[in-house]
């Protein structure tokens, strides 16, 4: 492989990992009140507003249900509004946050509902209101569950990378599409799938890790 080519790896790597942290920090941003608000509003539970629940539920469902590349399409009135154009990184990150943050509320909702509910009762018991539970019982209590959640959004946000890469979208899919397909370079295709697994590989290991730590420091306290 050419210096050129590797430049161009180099940049298709870092405008790759640019869109998804951006893209990730925002999902979760938005993702996690959303996914402890699921998960703690249907009827009986701590912050009861069962309507809202539904409507936000089928809201996540329908979002999460629609394939990405056609969501990419659909939204890209909305992408030109937010970002100015359609084309390029930053748009990219906007269908990329969109995806990510219902897929991470859903994550979200499943850790906290992991936490055994005789903590939130004790909770209770000892007076403290819903705010302080859902702080200082619900989301310390799940962090490790939800620290694999948002690792297992991260991994699927490199996936969503590369497909948004078929629509201008730059980074590694880019890449592979320009270079790998239509010039015919298998060395480059390979290359761009080499670097995504190496990106899968560590963020997985990295988020394994933190969460298992996070996880024995918790049992400790």
């Amino acid at each position: 492989m050419s210096p050129d080519l590797v430049g161009l790896l180099v940049q298709a790597t870092a405008d790759t990992l640019t869109m998804v942290a951006i893209a990730a920090g925002l999902g979760t941003l938005f993702g996690l009140p959303l996914g402890v608000f699921l998960a703690t509003s249907r009827r009986g539970e701590l912050l009861a507003v069962p309507p809202l629940n539904a409507a936000l539920g089928f809201l996540v469902n329908a979002t999460r249900s629609t394939p990405f590349i056609i969501l990419v399409v659909a939204i890209i009135p909305f992408t030109r509004l937010v970002a100015g154009t359609s084309i390029g990184t930053m748009a990219a990150t906007v269908p990329l946050t969109v995806a990510s943050t219902p897929f991470i509320a859903r994550l979200v909702e499943a850790a906290i509902r992991e936490v055994d509910h005789g903590l939130v009762e004790a909770a209770r018991a000892f007076g403290a209101s819903p705010a302080q539970i859902v702080l200082k019982v619900l989301i310390p209590e799940a962090l490790p569950g939800i620290l694999l959640g948002l690792t297992l959004a991260v991994v699927s946000l490199l996936g969503f990378s590369a497909m948004v890469g078929a629509v201008g979208g730059g980074g590694l899919g880019d890449l592979g599409i320009r270079y790998g397909y239509q010039r015919f370079r298998p060395d480059m295709m390979l290359a761009v799938v080499v670097v995504l697994i190496v990106l899968v590989q560590a963020v997985q290991t990295l988020g394994e890790t933190l969460a298992r730590r996070l996880n024995r420091r918790i049992r400790r306290t």
